[in-house]
């Protein structure tokens, strides 16, 4: 079980390394690179934005129950 929450926690935190520079900031960010800049700032956030929050809520809330697991594995294990 603590193999597989190790696992788990490297693969999130480079996921969620990844989610959050996609993410698009003030200056455009690296999510313009794959074609999120083209829109006009005007039109608030577009689907694929709002996909990629909820992606990085969910990513985020697995990085932390792996860790709260390993915590957990660590203390009574």
């Amino acid at each position: 079980m603590a193999l597989f929450l190790d696992v788990l926690l490297v693969i999130t935190s480079v996921l969620l390394i990844l989610l959050v520079l996609l993410h698009r900031g003030k200056g455009g960010g690296l999510s313009s690179l794959f074609g999120g800049g083209v829109q006009s700032n005007l039109s608030g956030s577009t689907v694929a934005e709002k996909n990629l929050d909820r992606l990085t809520v969910f990513t985020a809330l697995i990085w932390v129950i792996a860790i709260i697991g390993i915590g957990l594995e660590i203390r009574f294990g």
